[in-house]
């Protein structure tokens, strides 16, 4: 049997176990996937050394943090900075770590079909390991990127200084952080969503609710809105390929 896992912190809500663990049962593969929630990455070495593994997924808050303890990176994650999935390259008693990034793969082919000729410009909230696989995908794609934290950094803008002559410029707006998942279900990102139109594209990495607050008030104003269920499935689908390369 074949042994594939998740690696992050908190793990409570883990659409990775439930795909592949259906995916194993119904394509009759003999494999097995785990949650291994670890409070702190110094944790990692011990993992490898305790299970027989295969491959590894790797999510918040570990995807930048995870390549110090990699022997090889592909060339996508190496330009983003960032890893989700782990491939396991055994050679005897060798082992080789190396790091690959399918959140970019899942989330390009999830928003092309709905971006518009006139969308150019993108605002990405927040600045962690999911908005770099974003911003590479983005500006592969032709936009102009935009980073947007909570606190003021060289690279991008505050969420108090989002106002409408930025918002009708940057008309995609993805929602990389956690904020409004499953039970926070009551908040949003911090936008003025008065200034949104028709001509908005709201995507939200957030699956769970299907639709968030960041999404209904963006569908009040007339905006186009998409959910990270795609995403998720097209990393999880790209990351069963990597680990049978």
């Amino acid at each position: 049997m074949r042994n594939f896992g998740l690696i992050g912190f908190p793990l409570v809500h883990s659409f990775s176990k439930r795909f592949f663990t259906d995916k194993f049962e119904r394509e009759e593969i003999d494999a097995h996937y785990d949650l291994f929630e670890l409070k702190n990455l110094n944790e990692f070495p011990a993992l490898i050394q305790q299970f027989a593994l295969n491959g590894l997924n790797v999510t918040i808050p570990y995807k930048e943090k995870v390549m110090a303890y990699l022997d090889e990176l592909d060339e996508t994650a190496t330009q983003i900075g960032a890893v989700n999935v782990i491939q396991f390259i055994r050679n005897g008693n060798d082992l080789k770590l190396k790091g690959y990034n399918s959140d970019a793969i899942g989330f390009e082919k999830s928003i092309v079909p709905a971006l518009k000729d006139f969308h150019h410009h993108a605002l990405i909230l927040g600045t962690g390991g999911a908005s770099k696989a974003i911003d590479y995908v983005l500006q592969k794609l032709g936009l102009d990127t935009l980073l947007v934290s909570r606190h003021l950094n060289s690279v991008g803008l505050t969420y108090g200084q989002l106002n409408q002559n930025i918002l009708s410029k940057y008309t995609v707006v993805v929602n990389t952080t956690p904020v409004g998942t499953f039970p926070h279900t009551d908040e949003c990102p911090d936008i003025p969503y008065e200034f949104l139109t028709s001509k908005h594209l709201l995507y939200d990495v957030v699956y769970n609710p299907s639709e968030t607050l960041f999404l209904k008030k963006g569908k009040e104003r007339g905006a186009q809105t998409l959910n990270g269920e795609g995403m998720l499935i097209g990393q999880a689908i790209a990351a069963w390929e990597i680990w049978n390369l």
